[in-house]
């Protein structure tokens, strides 16, 4: 099994090895799981803190929930940070409040609290994919919107929650970076890729889509637009993802593809060689410098790129995004 594939076991949201640490808890859910992020006066004020002191002085007891971090490409400045809530029997949570504090080190004051809205992956009918409606597929996910880090390397996080009891808290991964340095960032050019298209195959989209049934965002090779025309590329492998979001997300894009696709043009890659975990990532994830899934670049008519999205979002948040490649 190659590097790649090893860490690409370990991509946002998969909670499974989070689920090794952390005890059962229980959550609920509502018809419309978005939700605007609660007040940070709701949540311990970190000024004059570390980590372990807030932890201590806030009396907040150990979760029963999981928190799973969404994203692993971190850069200096300010970055969007998603995760999930699941309980330990991997059911998601859609209607927690939290807060995340990040620290560079045990003695470092700490950044917080940063509360997190609560992000719906639902798409209209007509978009939506066989299974994802399934159990197995994340339904939502949380967003912390602005965590700035200014140096490199390992950080420390917590999560503060408001429990039926009051406060309780988590230790999370700890978040690194720069640790993906070859991934495109905000502001450079994107590398110049050929992604195959239905007329590579025949129209036998089976092939380049494990999307079932499989989108309709494999008409242009990106190496023939971009540069050109404003692109949307998203990397992910719906059927083979161990992240449980990469088909929502690829539903996501697909219903704003339709929306969007006389002004920009879409392309959704996926992950591994003939569509095989075991044959590692294709050659197109290698020159994105990509070593999780998924991800979503938005690159202007010059080819550079305005954003990047690794892992979760909902329409509107794509939507959004969007303003930065379309003409005003």
């Amino acid at each position: 099994m190659s590097g790649i594939h090893s860490k690409l076991i370990m991509t946002a949201l998969g909670c499974v090895a989070a689920l090794a640490f952390l005890a059962a808890g229980c959550g609920g859910s509502s018809d419309d799981p978005s939700r605007p992020a609660p007040s940070a006066a709701e949540f311990p004020s970190a000024k004059g803190k570390t980590i372990e002191s807030l932890l201590r002085d806030s009396g907040a007891k150990p979760t029963k929930l999981v928190i799973a971090p969404a994203a692993a490409g971190f850069e200096l400045g300010a970055n969007r940070y998603p995760f999930g809530v699941f309980t330990v029997g991997n059911e998601q949570v859609d209607d927690a409040d939290v807060a995340l504090y990040f620290a560079k080190d045990s003695s470092s004051p700490v950044q917080g609290p940063l509360p997190a809205e609560v992000a719906s992956l639902e798409t209209k009918p007509a978009y939506r994919a066989q299974g994802s409606e399934g159990p197995e597929e994340a339904t939502t996910v949380y967003v912390a919107p602005k965590v700035n880090f200014d140096r490199d390397g390992p950080w420390l996080a917590i999560a503060m929650l408001k429990g039926p009891n009051g406060l309780e808290a988590s230790r999370v991964p700890s978040p690194v970076v720069g640790q993906f340095p070859r991934i495109p960032e905000i502001g450079e050019k994107a590398p110049r890729i050929h992604t195959p298209t239905a007329a590579d195959v025949g129209g036998d989209l089976a092939k380049i889509d494990t999307r079932i049934p499989p989108d309709q965002m494999h008409a242009v090779d990106f190496a023939d637009v971009v540069g050109r025309k404003p692109t949307v590329v998203v990397f992910a492998t719906p059927a083979l993802c161990q992240s449980r979001v990469c088909g929502p997300v690829v539903d996501v894009v697909q219903q704003v593809a339709d929306k969007y696709g006389d002004q920009a043009d879409f392309i959704h890659m996926e992950v591994y060689n003939d569509n095989d975990a075991n044959k590692g990532p294709r050659p197109q994830m290698t020159a994105f410098g990509l070593e999780t899934e998924p991800w979503t670049f938005l690159i202007d008519k010059d080819g550079i790129v305005r954003d990047r999205i690794e892992g979760a979002y909902g329409v509107s948040e794509l939507e959004q995004a969007m303003k930065k490649i379309l003409p005003g």
